[in-house]
């Protein structure tokens, strides 16, 4: 894990062998269920400590660490093989996790991962977005909703903002167009309750490309007849004169 602990060093992000441990049994399980079904294309090990497991600990540049430890309720959306989720809570263990999954191998991966990770405090829900962000109990009750590499932004804020208590906010991982995504975000954003705060510019260690962190702060509440109805928010994003 020379690649992680480094890159983490560099980031401010200190790891104790405990968290490397932890780490390693993650990259383990992960290349052996892939060899079942896809959970990921990158499986070499520099690949998973760099563009997996390093990428996913980036979010905490802006997330507010001691914020997390003392409890706050996190939700990473269409989180896949559990990125950026599950890395971010090996590191601060005393967040309050959910993790949001549609497919349902891959919630039977997290499930799994969780056991062998010990970590036994962590929901897993098999569910779409747009119908979680309706029900009782998680409809704006998150400090924070997260998500990588999941849908273009004006599709990705109606996933997210539903989810999120009116002072809390989304961080959302980006690529090289994140300016141009948030700027052609910007009506829905505002029509689901939010306001971009701001984009942070991310390099990190072995990796050429720029990654973004896009923090948008929950400003007034979502109106109840969002999301809309699944496929809806992918198949028509809002825009301006369309809600």
């Amino acid at each position: 894990m020379d690649k992680l602990l480094r890159g983490a060093r560099e980031l401010g992000i200190p790891l104790k062998e405990s968290h490397l441990s932890l780490f390693q049994t993650y990259y383990e399980e992960l290349v052996e269920w892939n060899r079942r079904f896809n959970l990921t294309a990158i499986t070499d090990y520099e690949g998973v400590q760099v563009r997996h497991f390093l990428d996913s600990l980036s979010c905490l540049l802006v997330l507010p660490r001691a914020e997390l430890q003392a409890g706050a309720r996190v939700i990473d959306v269409g989180t896949g093989a559990g990125f950026p989720g599950v890395p971010l809570r090996i590191v601060c263990p005393g967040m309050r996790l959910t993790l949001l999954e549609a497919t349902r191998k891959k919630v039977d991966f997290l499930e799994h991962l969780l056991r062998r990770l010990g970590l036994t405090d962590v929901e897993v829900i098999h569910a779409r977005a747009e119908d979680l962000g309706h029900r009782p109990g998680y409809r704006e009750e998150y400090d924070w909703a997260l998500a990588r590499a999941l849908a273009e932004m004006p599709t990705l804020v109606e996933y997210l903002l539903p989810l999120v208590r009116v002072r809390g906010a989304v961080l959302a991982q980006k690529g090289e167009n994140a300016p141009a995504e948030v700027h052609a975000a910007e009506e829905p954003i505002r029509i689901l309750g939010g306001r971009v705060r701001k984009l942070v510019p991310v390099d990190l260690h072995g990796l050429a490309e720029t990654r973004y962190l896009v923090i948008v702060d929950k400003v007034a509440a979502t109106p109840q007849k969002y999301p809309r109805r699944p496929g809806m928010p992918e198949k028509r994003p809002l825009s301006v004169g369309r809600g």
